[in-house]
């Protein structure tokens, strides 16, 4: 039965400035009102770094550069089992403009857990802790 459960490949930018980083709350659905960091569903013949851009742009408005990879978070949620690909992003141009989500804000990178963050971003904020660490 598991090998029939909905399948969602997503990728999710971690944008960063100085030392803060940029999350996002949803305003509609099954979790309206937590909070995740921004991004969206790879399109078939994407990259995921050519969906980010194209993502952010769609949700924020705004052009981005995608660094570094940070990590894939595999997370069984009740309806689907996500697979989400997570990177280091900056603002190239433009500026964050809210035209998908409820509200945004910026955090600073040594208290990120002040907002209730969806289940699986809770796994991309472990792997920024340690990535901090390194640094």
């Amino acid at each position: 039965m598991e090998r029939d459960r909905k399948q969602i490949q997503v990728v999710a930018a971690v944008i960063r400035r100085a030392d803060e980083v940029f999350a996002t709350q949803r305003g509609y659905g099954n979790y309206k009102d937590w909070w995740e960091f921004p991004g969206g569903k790879v399109e078939k013949g994407e990259t995921p770094e050519q969906a980010l851009v194209r993502e952010i742009k769609e949700e924020l408005a705004a052009e981005i550069s995608v660094g570094d990879y940070l990590t894939t978070v595999e997370y069984d949620y009740p309806e689907f089992h996500l697979s989400m690909a997570c990177y280091w992003c900056s603002i190239r141009e433009g500026h964050l403009t809210l035209l998908e989500h409820e509200a945004a804000k910026w955090l600073p990178l040594h208290d990120l857990r002040q907002v209730n963050w969806l289940p699986a971003d809770i796994l991309v904020i472990e792997a920024i802790e340690k990535s901090l660490c390194k640094e």
